[in-house]
Formats: structure tokens, C-alpha cells, sequence
């Protein structure tokens, strides 16, 4: 099993700067950890500091080393010739494989600050990742559908081909992640009992659409603690107040010893990669789970 960070992209902070800056020492941290992947996620049109992918990642590269590391694209909100464009770009400075992860996205606000009709999110979504993988290889597109473009191209190409992850949690969105993603992430919402169920129903999809999936990836929201009782004053109020509306059996924390036996517990249903999120977002409480979770990822290694 691989361990992997997508970092917070929100920071609600008087100094835009300190918010940044806490996204470069995480990344820092996290290529010092050891962890397999980095990831940055995609929101818009919100009143808080959220730092927009494509330049913060641009940023964080330059910190990382030669692991994979990606972006979110919520696909509907963004036309897809720019995702191209942007992922070339990102692909030539990243020194390791780059990966999109995309997925429907959510929220009116988000859709209307954008001038995107939210019924449109399906056809928008594959119609734009159809460009985007013809553009990523070098095809010149012409196109009807939800994109009328013309004679479109990019460069830079990527110096190797870019994966792509899809994420959701029902069954329209899993069966598209098997017939048209590398892969599936699996959202931080569903509980163990979910986390098995829809893992079964996306295999049972792949071999529908004879596929062979290398990575089945899962994202947890967790906290590495010195011990679990450490862990259980950090993280424990923040789950208990209701954290995102989750299911507190979504959330992963503990000590090093209890986040690996519960991440082998993903590696049993199927899931190759996890990718961690933290539950707070208090810096340097974040940067000791980072570094902890270098013993986790030893403890998950072969798993």
C-alpha cells in the first residue's frame, strides 16, 4: 500500500501569505516523510483563502521530489483545452509522473460563480475529458458537444503520459471511473462498510468494461498522534463536533500503530493508495502527523 497527501488548500488566516507558506513546509515535510503522491484539490467562488491549483502546485513542485503528484479538477467548472494547457505545463516542471484527479464537483455557489449550469455536469465531464486526454496527446481537436472548439492543440505535451483518477461515491460516477479513469478515488465520506461496498461494485464495473485497474486510491481525513491518546485530544473534538457531516467511522486517527492497523484494513478490500487529508489544520500539530506518518507508511508498506 502507497500513502499519499492532498493538502488543504483552505486556511483561514489574517496573512494570505502564512496560508501559503503552511502548504510549502507540509510539502517539505510530507517529501521528507517519504509519502508516495502529492495532491492539491479545486473549489471556486468561496469568501475564505483558498489557494487555486495550477499556480500553488506550480509552487509546491518546486519543494517535491520525483514522486507523482496531481491536481483536482472539478472537470464541468473548467474548459478543457486550459486544464490541458495547464496539466502540459505542470507535467514539464513535475520531475515525476503527473496525475489528474477530476470528478463532477458540487455546491450551486460554486456552479453559478462560474456560470456553469449544474444539470450539464455528466455531459460537461466527458466531453471535456475526452478533449483533454486527445489534447495531453498531442492531437490536434475539432469538436462539437459542450465544447465547440476548433483546430485546438497544446504545448508543452507532458514528457510522459498523465494518469487520470476519477472520483465519486454512487453508482453512475464509479461505473464512468471504470470506463473511462486509470482509476478510482474513493471519498473521504464513506464509512469502512461503504469504503467495501462500492470498492466491490467498481471491480465488478471494471471487469464489465474489461479493465484491469493499478490503482484503486481512497482519501481519509486522518491525524497522526504521538500516541492515541495525543491523537484522541487533537482530533477527537474536531470529529465529535461533526466534522464535514461525516460518519466519525470516515475519520482515521490515532497513534502511528492504530492509523496503520486501520489503513491495512483499506489494503484488504483492495485499495492500493491512501491518500490522507488532515482533520486540523492547526500547523504544527499538521506537520508532527506528516512526519509521523513515515512510520505509518513503513508499517503499510508491504500490506
Amino acid at each position: 500500500m502507497k500513502v499519499g497527501i492532498s493538502l488543504t488548500s483552505a486556511h483561514r488566516t489574517r496573512d494570505v501569505r502564512a496560508g501559503a507558506r503552511w502548504m510549502i513546509e507540509r510539502t517539505v515535510a510530507a517529501r521528507e516523510a517519504g509519502l508516495d503522491s502529492l495532491f492539491v484539490g479545486d473549489h471556486h467562488n468561496v469568501p475564505a483563502p483558498y489557494y487555486q491549483n495550477t499556480p500553488i502546485m506550480g509552487r509546491l513542485l518546486a519543494e517535491w521530489g520525483d514522486a507523482p503528484a496531481g491536481c483536482l479538477f472539478l472537470l464541468p467548472l473548467w474548459h478543457p483545452t486550459l486544464v490541458a494547457e495547464q496539466v502540459g505545463t505542470l507535467a514539464s516542471i513535475a520531475k515525476g509522473r503527473f496525475i489528474i484527479q477530476c470528478a463532477l464537483g458540487d455546491g450551486r455557489q460554486q456552479f453559478s460563480g462560474l456560470g456553469v449550469n449544474i444539470k450539464l455536469r455528466p455531459s460537461r465531464f466527458e466531453d471535456g475529458l475526452d478533449i483533454i486526454r486527445r489534447l495531453l496527446a498531442g492531437e490536434e481537436v475539432t469538436k462539437e458537444g459542450r465544447y465547440p472548439i476548433r483546430e485546438a492543440r497544446i504545448a508543452p505535451l507532458p514528457p510522459e503520459p498523465v494518469d487520470i483518477w476519477i472520483g465519486g461515491s454512487a453508482e453512475p460516477s464509479i461505473d464512468r471511473a471504470a470506463r473511462l479513469g486509470d482509476a478510482w478515488l474513493a471519498g473521504p465520506e464513506l464509512t469502512p462498510e461503504l469504503a467495501q461496498y462500492w470498492i466491490d461494485y467498481y471491480l465488478e464495473r471494471c471487469s464489465a468494461h474489461l479493465k484491469t485497474p493499478p490503482v484503486i486510491a481512497i482519501r481519509r481525513d486522518i491525524f497522526v498522534g504521538e500516541s492515541d491518546a495525543h491523537a484522541e485530544s487533537v482530533a477527537g473534538p474536531i470529529v465529535k463536533a461533526g466534522y464535514r457531516g461525516f460518519d466519525p467511522t470516515a475519520c482515521t486517527y490515532g497513534g502511528p500503530e492504530t492509523v496503520a492497523a486501520t489503513f491495512r484494513k483499506y489494503a484488504a478490500m483492495g485499495y492500493t493508495d491512501i491518500i490522507v487529508r488532515h482533520l486540523t489544520d492547526e500547523p504544527d500539530q499538521v506537520l508532527g502527523s506528516i512526519r509521523r506518518l513515515k512510520d505509518v507508511r513503513e508499517m503499510v508498506r508491504d500490506a
